[in-house]
């Protein structure tokens, strides 16, 4: 099936019909100097090798690239051929033209190969991503948090004070939406991707572990520097957002591969959730389909074990310079039931660590190095909390994330050579539009919001100054809505019982509003504006705001796409200086 490319260097395809279908990576891609990618050429038809021709400027590809690519007559579930070359690099930055040419058919892409600054601006970068984050979330946390008198915030966010910002696009190289995989893979890569696909172009073929890879800036951090790399989350650490930090593949639920790809990179510092996918499939709990043991391979190379509060604070006065915190074997509670409610799986994981906490024994591990470090802090359940319309865990989860975030800025004010960023990944449809208030008279819910002057101010209160409303069933409250969603009941208020579950499915495999809010007091049926596929709401294509502060933080203005942002990351750590 597989042979080694002939003729390449053919500046002229014999006759035919077929035609290259795809090349990747994809046409306006941006490169870094010496970073691995896996170029691949899809053709229509089954072609024959002497009748293919790949140049990259003018010239034969394996004199560019330095090793000639494989053939592929026929892809596995595809009566088509292919082209692929793994783990090419260009060692000079410049613009390159890709041709691929079979029969009288002819396909032309254009890469942008980029060095970094010389010189770098920060030894250290801490990345925040608030999963999810939108501009709503953050105005509601500032006024659960803050309060506001006469129209003018009572006091401000740590995010409040950041100098730089821009809009980021948010979109995928599939669809205008989009997910938390390829968003972030972009970040982390400096290549937009498809929905669903982490740290790889998605492919045609059957296999989601196959794609034409691209490295990730951890793999980039290990390859060029002694730096650290960290990952925090509330999330499973294989989830999404961590797994882009370090993985390639086109599924996004290939968790138990994920834990593989970590362990290959092996971040120094790893804190979340996720301990079933670590686990052989003979332990209780786990998820693996295998007998590998991850926990155990992470100790035997040196890592302290964690697995709630009280270990992690132990293994942050350790000289092991590694840590793997999993603190749950799913994603860790919300913040309301953590440490407020005591609603979720508290009562079965008691002593779980939050996102601050995490953050603080990140940074002061991760800072030992004098190399520097690059760490990842994700505020997760932004979004999680936001998908079922869960506004008051989704808020408290945005001023836990900013609570994380004044760690890092305490942090900075020790060490100028630090580069903070914060960013959402993509958007959700929510806006707050007033207040809901309880005393106003009537049966019917709707009549208590509030809009115009009648919203007036909500009425929480945080008496003892931890930055969270002391109570958020209060008489007055934030109305906030979703642009989007599927059949539910709306009611009006708090989840105090636990997290939302607004829509469950029927015998038909379609989602319906779930009928045990159904009799909570005000209660209203709300008819979709989802498909009925969809059990929550959904991503908004809306650009993300990205702030920054620190050393390098000017790299950031106006309109940038995700992959931009991995550009300027990349600059400031200058992993890839430009050689004379």
């Amino acid at each position: 099936m597989r042979r080694l490319l002939a003729a390449l260097a053919l500046s002229t395809a014999l006759a035919g019909t077929a035609g290259a279908t795809a090349i990747y990576p994809l046409d306006r891609a941006t490169i870094l100097a010496g970073s691995p990618f896996d170029l691949k050429v899809e053709f229509d038809k089954e072609v024959q090798p002497q009748d293919v021709s790949i140049t990259i400027n003018g010239q034969p590809v394996e004199q560019v690239l330095g090793k000639k690519p494989d053939f592929i007559a026929k892809e596995e579930g595809v009566n088509a051929s292919a082209v692929l070359l793994r783990a090419a690099a260009f060692p000079k930055p410049g613009t390159y033209k890709v041709e691929a040419k079979a029969g009288g058919e002819t396909k032309t892409v254009t890469w942008d190969v980029y060095a970094t600054a010389a010189t770098p601006k920060a030894k250290n970068v801490i990345f925040f991503l608030g999963d999810g984050l939108s501009v709503a979330h953050r105005t509601g946390a500032r006024l659960m948090s803050k309060g506001m008198t006469e129209g003018k915030a009572n006091g401000r966010l740590n995010i409040d004070d950041f100098e730089r910002m821009a809009f980021i696009g948010t979109s995928s190289t599939n669809a205008i939406a989009t997910d938390s995989a390829n968003t972030m893979s972009a970040y982390m890569t400096g290549h937009k991707t498809a929905v669903n696909a982490l740290g790889v172009y998605a492919d045609r073929t059957k296999s989601t572990l196959d794609d034409p890879k691209v490295e990730t800036i951890a793999e980039a951090i290990r390859r060029t520097s002694k730096k650290s790399v960290g990952i925090v989350t509330g999330a499973e650490v294989e989830d999404a957002t961590p797994a882009a930090v370090v993985a390639h593949t086109r599924a996004r639920a290939d968790k138990a591969e994920i834990v593989g790809m970590m362990f290959d990179v092996k971040p120094d510092v790893v804190l979340g959730g996720g301990s079933a996918y670590f686990l052989p499939k003979a332990t209780p709990g786990s998820k693996r389909k295998d007998d590998k043991d991850y926990i155990q391979l992470f100790k035997d190379a040196g890592y302290t074990l964690a697995t709630d509060k009280t270990e992690l604070a132990a293994a942050a006065g350790t000289n092991t310079g590694k840590i793997l915190g999993l603190f749950h074997p799913g994603n860790m509670d919300v913040t309301l039931d953590r440490e407020f409610l005591k609603k979720g799986t508290v009562e079965k994981f008691p002593n779980q660590p939050g996102l601050v906490e995490m953050t603080k024994v990140a940074l002061n591990q991760l800072a030992k190095n004098p190399e520097g470090f690059f760490l990842m802090v994700e505020g997760a359940s932004i979004d999680k909390m936001s998908h079922p319309m869960d506004w008051e865990r989704a808020l408290f989860e945005t001023i836990e994330f900013d609570q994380a975030v004044g760690i890092g800025v305490e942090f900075l004010k020790a060490h100028p050579d630090t580069l903070i960023v914060v960013t959402g990944d993509h958007t959700h449809g929510i806006s707050i539009i007033g207040t809901i208030d309880d005393s106003k008279p009537g049966p019917d819910m709707r009549d208590k919001v509030g809009v115009y002057a009648d919203a007036g101010f909500p009425n929480y209160e945080d008496k003892n100054g931890d930055g969270f409303p002391d109570r958020v069933d209060v008489s007055r409250r934030l109305a906030v809505f979703a642009s989007n969603f599927p059949d539910y009941y709306e009611t009006w208020g708090p989840k105090m019982d636990g997290p939302f579950d607004p829509a469950v499915q029927n015998e038909k495999k379609q989602y319906v509003a779930n009928e045990a809010y159904k009799n909570v007091p005000g209660a209203t049926f709300r008819e979709g504006n989802l498909p009925r596929s969809a059990d929550t709401a959904v991503h908004a294509v809306d650009d993300v705001v990205l702030q920054a502060t620190g050393a390098g933080a000017d790299g950031f203005k106006g309109y940038m796409e995700e992959s931009d942002v991995y550009r300027v990351l990349v600059d400031v750590m200058a992993l890839a200086p430009a050689k004379n």
